[in-house]
C-alpha cells in the first residue's frame, strides 16, 4: 500500500480562522451556506493506493475521532462506544464561563428540542475546567439547561485528555488565560460528527439562529 499524500481540508482551516473565544468579541458576523449534494469531510486526510487483482484502487482515509473515555454528569463512563453508530455534536465549555458558553447552551437547547425524538443523535459537551466541573457540578448545570441525560452528556475527566482531544481531534482550542473573562479562551464552535466519527461540519454555537441549519445537517447524516 503506497501513501500518496496527506492534506488538510481548507473548509476547516477557514472556519477556524473565525473561532469565537471567551473574553473576545465574536468575529463571525454571518454563517455561509453552500448548497452541496453531501456534507464535506473536514480535517486532514490520507490518500492511499493499492492493487487488487491487477486493478489500481485509490482509498481516502478521513480524519477520525480516536477512542476516548470521560465521565458524565451522572458519574457514568462515556467512550466512543457510547456514540457508536450515532451522529453527535461536540463542544467545549466550562460551567463558570460568563461569555460565550451561555449562548452556546441556548443553541444546543434548541438543537436538542428539535431532535429529541432522534435516538441516534447525541451531544457531548466537554468541560475545559475539570478541576472545578466535577459530575455534581455538571449535573446541576445540565438541569439548568433542561438537558436530556440520555441524549446530552456533560463530560469531565483527565485534563490532558480533554485538551488533547480538543486540539488534536476536534481541531478546536482551549487554554487558560488570566486576562480572559472566566480565565479561559476556547472555541465557540459546535462540531458535527457522523456515525463513523468523521467531522462533517462546524457551526458558530453563539448564534441560535443557525439551529435549523444544524438540525438539517444532522438529519442528512441520520438518513444514511
Amino acid at each position: 500500500m503506497k501513501k500518496l499524500s496527506r492534506n488538510g481540508n481548507n473548509w476547516l482551516i477557514l472556519l477556524m480562522l473565525f473561532m469565537a473565544a471567551c473574553g473576545k468579541k465574536n468575529a463571525v458576523q454571518q454563517q455561509l451556506t453552500v448548497n452541496q449534494p453531501t456534507l464535506p469531510y473536514m480535517g486532514p486526510h490520507i490518500i492511499q493506493e493499492r492493487e487488487e487483482n491487477g486493478v489500481l484502487i485509490i482509498d481516502t482515509i478521513y480524519h477520525t475521532i480516536p477512542p476516548f473515555s470521560f465521565i458524565d454528569q451522572d458519574g457514568n463512563i462515556v467512550t466512543e462506544k457510547t456514540v457508536e453508530g450515532k451522529v453527535y455534536i461536540a463542544d467545549f465549555f466550562f460551567t463558570t464561563c460568563p461569555s460565550i458558553c451561555p449562548k452556546m447552551g441556548v443553541t444546543l437547547q434548541l438543537v436538542q428540542e428539535k431532535l429529541k425524538n432522534e435516538p441516534q443523535f447525541m451531544i457531548l459537551s466537554h468541560s475545559i475546567d475539570p478541576e472545578h466541573d466535577n459530575p455534581a457540578v455538571l449535573k446541576e448545570y445540565a438541569k439548568k439547561l433542561g438537558a436530556n441525560e440520555h441524549q446530552w452528556k456533560f463530560l469531565t475527566g483527565n485534563r490532558d485528555s480533554i485538551y488533547t482531544i480538543c486540539e488534536e481531534s476536534y481541531m478546536a482550542f482551549a487554554y487558560e488565560d488570566a486576562n480572559a473573562e472566566g480565565g479561559y479562551l476556547h472555541s465557540g464552535f459546535l462540531v458535527l460528527v457522523d456515525q463513523n466519527r468523521h467531522i462533517r461540519g462546524a457551526y458558530d454555537g453563539t448564534r441560535p439562529e443557525i439551529t435549523d441549519s444544524i438540525v438539517a445537517d444532522v438529519k442528512r447524516l441520520l438518513k444514511k
